[in-house]
Protein backbone atom coordinates (compact mmCIF):
# COMPACT_ATOMS: atom_id res chain seq x y z
CA UNK A 1 0.00 0.00 0.00
CA UNK A 2 1.58 3.32 -1.13
CA UNK A 3 1.10 6.11 1.85
CA UNK A 4 0.55 9.68 0.38
CA UNK A 5 0.33 12.36 3.07
CA UNK A 6 -3.46 12.47 3.27
CA UNK A 7 -3.30 8.79 4.09
CA UNK A 8 -0.51 9.57 6.49
CA UNK A 9 -2.31 12.22 8.22
CA UNK A 10 -5.50 10.37 8.46
CA UNK A 11 -3.84 7.00 10.16
CA UNK A 12 -1.82 9.34 12.40
CA UNK A 13 -5.37 11.08 13.14
CA UNK A 14 -6.94 7.49 13.70
CA UNK A 15 -4.17 6.89 16.59
CA UNK A 16 -4.77 9.81 18.06
CA UNK A 17 -8.54 9.21 18.27
CA UNK A 18 -7.69 6.33 19.64
CA UNK A 19 -5.51 6.82 22.42
CA UNK A 20 -8.18 7.26 25.24
CA UNK A 21 -9.43 3.99 24.70
CA UNK A 22 -6.10 2.46 24.83
CA UNK A 23 -5.45 3.41 27.83
CA UNK A 24 -6.80 1.29 29.43
CA UNK A 25 -5.79 -1.65 27.69
CA UNK A 26 -3.52 -4.77 28.55
CA UNK A 27 -0.15 -4.65 27.64
CA UNK A 28 1.56 -8.08 27.58
CA UNK A 29 -1.16 -9.78 29.98
CA UNK A 30 -1.51 -7.40 32.77
CA UNK A 31 -3.90 -4.27 32.95
CA UNK A 32 -2.49 -1.23 32.21
CA UNK A 33 -4.38 0.39 34.92
CA UNK A 34 -3.21 -2.13 37.58
CA UNK A 35 -4.00 0.46 40.27
CA UNK A 36 -7.67 0.65 38.86
CA UNK A 37 -8.42 -3.40 40.29
CA UNK A 38 -11.13 -3.74 42.31
CA UNK A 39 -10.24 -4.97 45.99
CA UNK A 40 -11.59 -7.66 48.11
CA UNK A 41 -11.86 -8.46 51.69
CA UNK A 42 -8.51 -11.02 51.09
CA UNK A 43 -5.40 -8.59 49.77
CA UNK A 44 -2.65 -10.15 49.25
CA UNK A 45 0.58 -9.42 48.04
CA UNK A 46 1.80 -10.09 44.34
CA UNK A 47 4.08 -12.61 46.22
CA UNK A 48 1.53 -14.26 48.29
CA UNK A 49 -0.95 -14.49 45.23
CA UNK A 50 1.97 -15.96 43.38
CA UNK A 51 2.96 -18.37 45.86
CA UNK A 52 -0.98 -19.61 46.58
CA UNK A 53 -1.74 -19.91 42.27
CA UNK A 54 -0.22 -21.65 39.88
CA UNK A 55 1.14 -19.11 37.17
CA UNK A 56 -1.70 -19.40 35.20
CA UNK A 57 -3.96 -18.95 37.38
CA UNK A 58 -1.97 -15.74 38.49
CA UNK A 59 -2.33 -14.54 35.34
CA UNK A 60 -5.66 -14.80 34.91
CA UNK A 61 -7.07 -14.27 38.14
CA UNK A 62 -4.61 -11.44 39.45
CA UNK A 63 -3.76 -9.92 35.76
CA UNK A 64 -7.44 -10.23 34.47
CA UNK A 65 -6.01 -12.52 31.35
CA UNK A 66 -7.90 -14.88 29.49
CA UNK A 67 -7.32 -18.58 29.13
CA UNK A 68 -7.16 -19.82 26.21
CA UNK A 69 -10.75 -21.46 24.48
CA UNK A 70 -11.61 -25.04 24.69
CA UNK A 71 -8.77 -25.44 27.39
CA UNK A 72 -10.58 -25.76 30.50
CA UNK A 73 -11.30 -29.66 31.50
CA UNK A 74 -14.27 -27.49 33.28
CA UNK A 75 -16.15 -27.50 30.07
CA UNK A 76 -17.16 -31.08 30.10
CA UNK A 77 -18.29 -31.48 33.95
CA UNK A 78 -21.44 -32.44 34.34
CA UNK A 79 -21.84 -33.58 37.75
CA UNK A 80 -24.20 -32.09 40.25
CA UNK A 81 -22.06 -29.47 42.55
CA UNK A 82 -20.17 -25.74 42.91
CA UNK A 83 -17.84 -23.88 41.27
CA UNK A 84 -15.64 -21.85 43.14
CA UNK A 85 -13.07 -19.37 43.23
CA UNK A 86 -9.79 -21.06 42.55
CA UNK A 87 -8.22 -18.11 44.57
CA UNK A 88 -10.18 -18.13 47.29
CA UNK A 89 -12.22 -21.12 47.53
CA UNK A 90 -15.95 -18.68 47.57
CA UNK A 91 -18.80 -20.77 45.98
CA UNK A 92 -19.75 -18.56 42.96
CA UNK A 93 -21.99 -20.90 40.78
CA UNK A 94 -24.10 -23.89 40.76
CA UNK A 95 -23.99 -26.40 38.72
CA UNK A 96 -27.44 -26.63 38.06
CA UNK A 97 -27.24 -22.78 36.22
CA UNK A 98 -24.10 -24.26 33.93
CA UNK A 99 -24.82 -24.48 29.81
CA UNK A 100 -22.90 -25.19 27.26
CA UNK A 101 -22.99 -21.74 25.19
CA UNK A 102 -20.43 -23.28 22.28
CA UNK A 103 -18.22 -20.45 23.32
CA UNK A 104 -15.12 -22.72 25.05
CA UNK A 105 -15.54 -21.26 28.27
CA UNK A 106 -17.36 -22.58 31.24
CA UNK A 107 -20.94 -20.70 31.06
CA UNK A 108 -23.84 -19.97 33.70
CA UNK A 109 -26.68 -18.32 33.23
CA UNK A 110 -26.76 -17.16 37.11
CA UNK A 111 -24.50 -16.79 39.97
CA UNK A 112 -24.76 -17.92 43.64
CA UNK A 113 -25.99 -15.07 46.03
CA UNK A 114 -23.80 -12.23 47.47
CA UNK A 115 -20.81 -14.00 45.12
CA UNK A 116 -19.62 -12.05 42.49
CA UNK A 117 -19.03 -8.13 41.93
CA UNK A 118 -18.83 -6.67 38.37
CA UNK A 119 -17.70 -3.42 36.57
CA UNK A 120 -17.03 -1.96 33.11
CA UNK A 121 -13.81 -2.47 31.80
CA UNK A 122 -12.59 -1.06 28.73
CA UNK A 123 -9.44 -3.28 27.56
CA UNK A 124 -10.47 -3.50 24.32
CA UNK A 125 -11.64 -0.43 23.48
CA UNK A 126 -15.28 -0.72 24.17
CA UNK A 127 -17.24 -1.29 27.29
CA UNK A 128 -17.27 -4.88 28.48
CA UNK A 129 -18.88 -6.32 31.86
CA UNK A 130 -15.99 -8.01 34.24
CA UNK A 131 -16.83 -10.68 36.85
CA UNK A 132 -14.38 -10.40 39.93
CA UNK A 133 -14.72 -12.75 43.01
CA UNK A 134 -16.25 -10.47 45.87
CA UNK A 135 -14.04 -12.02 48.36
CA UNK A 136 -10.44 -11.72 47.11
CA UNK A 137 -11.24 -9.62 43.73
CA UNK A 138 -10.08 -12.21 41.51
CA UNK A 139 -10.76 -11.59 37.81
CA UNK A 140 -13.25 -14.59 36.32
CA UNK A 141 -14.26 -13.17 33.19
CA UNK A 142 -16.89 -11.28 31.49
CA UNK A 143 -20.78 -11.74 31.24
CA UNK A 144 -23.20 -11.34 28.35
CA UNK A 145 -26.60 -9.84 27.47
CA UNK A 146 -26.75 -12.80 25.10
CA UNK A 147 -27.86 -16.10 27.33
CA UNK A 148 -30.55 -18.63 28.02
CA UNK A 149 -34.15 -17.82 30.10
CA UNK A 150 -34.44 -17.12 32.81
CA UNK A 151 -32.05 -14.24 33.10
CA UNK A 152 -31.14 -14.44 29.12
CA UNK A 153 -27.12 -13.54 31.09
CA UNK A 154 -23.85 -15.58 29.97
CA UNK A 155 -21.66 -15.18 32.75
CA UNK A 156 -18.47 -16.44 30.76
CA UNK A 157 -15.84 -17.54 32.86
CA UNK A 158 -12.11 -18.49 32.76
CA UNK A 159 -12.30 -22.25 34.13
CA UNK A 160 -8.37 -21.94 35.69
CA UNK A 161 -10.07 -19.33 37.76
CA UNK A 162 -11.79 -21.68 39.31
CA UNK A 163 -12.30 -25.11 40.92
CA UNK A 164 -15.19 -27.89 41.05
CA UNK A 165 -16.68 -28.86 44.46
CA UNK A 166 -18.65 -32.03 43.91
CA UNK A 167 -22.03 -32.08 45.62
Amino acid sequence: MKLDRRKTLGLLAAGIAATPFLAGCKVGGASAGADSRPRGEINLTADEWRQRLTPEQYRVLREAGTERPFSSSLNAEHRKGIFACAGCELPLYSSVTKYDSGTGWPSFWDHLPDAIRTRTDYELGLPRIEVYCRRCAGHLGHVFEDGPQPTGLRYCMNGVAMKFIPA
